[in-house]
């Protein structure tokens, strides 16, 4: 294999892809350096093979980010920049304009869809996926219209700029008019909003990367358990067999979009078994782990066909255990403390059993895997599940 002649950038360093990210390139021999907000305290920087430039956080002045992260890559010689997470991709669309260097992410058109969620749910359709009911609504007191519960409103742009500084909503249950009336008066974000159906069921996701117009090394898991019961990313999930329906409209929609690279289909299984398309990932996703554990390097292999140096293996061996699990041990310490703490809305009316869940979390399974471990930087592990913990508890504070 050829070697770069620099570094690949990625970042930022805190998102939660970021060590297994960092850990699928260095293991295919591409040297990493990565970037955070300042004053954060990513777990990447236990990680002895890494150095980490600080830059000013989009959330404060998206402009000064932009600018300070080409000249990171500027003097310290980067060949690529990859993100991950979606304020990333923002700043890296940005940022590439200035520097002529390849970006491993979505870039331009592909950089507007995957932070836009009304051209995913477009696209979606368009390929046949199944796409619940949604009504976009241009401000949050539009909301006060709806007549139909439970339903859950979010906001349809991943992050917006605003006066120069990088925003983002958090999605909200309603089970009646006097939850939505809060809901609406306590909206945060600007900018249009989805309405759907609020609908119980597992969360899955479905993965590939896509190379020379074709996605390839499809994959597949489904969330055991989520940080939040209401909705959010997974504290826990398990390998599964993809869904041939699905992968063959995703292909399609993947298509339709003119994607290149890794990406992250979210889909949402109700109770009647019916899968619903929920959002597109365009980068690296948050369960990169369970991938990795089962041999699937979709980072490296997009940066190594984004520089010419290679391209993905035509087949991936099987690692021959059936079902893997992958838990996050932060995360999963966070979800407990959500279950406890109990639903904030009606509509939430599977909330999981409390000391059901302590005895789950608490019981540790034989061959289960671990986000983040490394024998060689167990550092990063505990870092990043202290990081975990605390940031939740300093989000709830200010709340």
């Amino acid at each position: 294999m050829a070697m770069t002649p620099g570094p690949v950038l990625i970042g930022f360093a805190e998102a939660l892809a970021g060590p297994e990210t960092a850990e699928s390139l260095l293991a295919a021999g591409l040297p990493v350096i990565a970037f955070t907000r300042r004053g954060a305290r990513p777990a990447l920087r236990r990680h002895p093979r890494l150095t980490l430039h600080e830059v000013t956080a989009p959330e404060h002045d998206a402009a000064a980010t932009v600018g300070e992260l080409q000249a990171i890559a500027r003097t310290q010689g980067a060949v690529a920049l990859m993100p991950l997470d979606d304020a990333a991709v923002w700043v890296c669309d940005r940022a590439s304009a200035g520097l002529g260097l390849p970006v491993v992410g979505p870039t331009g058109t592909q950089a507007e869809i995957a932070l836009d969620k009304r051209r995913q749910l477009e696209l979606a359709a368009r390929a046949g996926l199944p796409v619940p009911p949604t009504r976009v609504l241009a401000t949050a007191q539009e909301a006060l219209e709806i007549d139909a519960y439970p339903v859950v409103l979010k906001p349809a742009l991943a992050l917006a700029e605003e006066d120069g500084r990088l925003a983002r909503g958090t999605a909200r249950a309603c089970a009646g008019p006097e939850e939505l009336r809060a809901a609406a008066a306590s909206w945060r974000a600007s900018g249009p909003l989805l309405a759907q159906p609020w609908l119980p069921g597992t969360g899955e996701g479905l993965f590939a990367l896509t190379t020379g117009g074709e996605a390839r090394h499809w994959s597949a898991h489904r969330r055991l358990r989520m940080v939040n019961p209401q909705g959010s990313g997974s504290s826990a999930c398990a390998s599964a067999v993809p869904d041939p329906a699905l992968v063959e409209a995703g292909a399609r929609m993947m298509a339709l979009a003119g994607w290149r690279g890794l990406f992250m289909l979210e889909f949402l299984r109700d109770r009647h078994g019916q899968p619903w398309f929920m959002e597109l990932n365009g980068r690296t996703w948050g369960s990169l782990a369970l991938a990795r554990r089962l041999g699937l390097e979709y980072p490296a292999w997009a940066v190594l066909e984004a520089l010419g140096l290679g391209e993905a293996p035509a087949t991936v061996a099987s690692t021959g255990e059936g079902e893997v699990v992958c838990r996050h041990l932060g995360r999963e310490i966070v979800h407990t403390v959500s279950v406890l703490r109990g639903p904030r809305s009606a509509a939430l009316e599977d909330w999981p059993s409390k000391w059901g869940t302590v005895r789950e979390v608490a019981r540790i399974r034989r061959g289960e895997r671990w986000y983040n471990w490394s024998a060689r930087h167990p550092g990063v592990f505990v870092d990043d599940t202290v990081q975990t913990v605390l940031g939740a508890v300093s989000r709830r504070r200010a709340a």
